[in-house]
């Protein structure tokens, strides 16, 4: 349904340092970079998620947050464990989260600037 979504960052070179290794955990990759911005997917030149320098950034109202597909249970524990070195704050280690599903597997953390990302699974281990 989604083609793409970006997030606003103050610090461009951070968000990209904290993203290129998280995302990697993933499976996806930078694809495209400029001054301002940059965007994360798996084909070139094809963004799934971008992120842009803005001045200051306006968080969405409580309840928002983004979910990346893992392809592994692995994967997700990959990303947490990631994200936390990378200084991201935690928000629900790796594990099942049987209120959204008997294979629901996920991960919670706040980016460096204080978005709400998950990455999750949910197929049968």
């Amino acid at each position: 349904m989604l083609h793409h979504i970006s997030f606003a960052v103050t610090d461009l070179a951070r968000s990209t340092a904290f993203y290129d290794v998280v995302l990697a955990m993933l499976g996806y990759r930078r694809v495209w970079t400029s001054d301002t911005a940059a965007g994360y997917g798996i084909e070139d030149e094809n963004d799934l998620f971008a992120i842009k320098q803005r001045a200051q950034v306006q968080l969405p109202p409580s309840g928002f947050h983004l979910a990346f597909v893992a392809p592994s249970r692995a994967a997700v524990d990959a990303f947490h464990a990631a994200a936390l070195e990378q200084g991201a704050k935690d928000l629900g280690a790796p594990g099942l989260r049987p209120h959204y599903g008997d294979n629901y597997y996920a991960a919670f953390v706040y980016d460096p600037d204080g978005y709400w990302i998950e990455a999750v699974i949910n197929r049968a281990a």
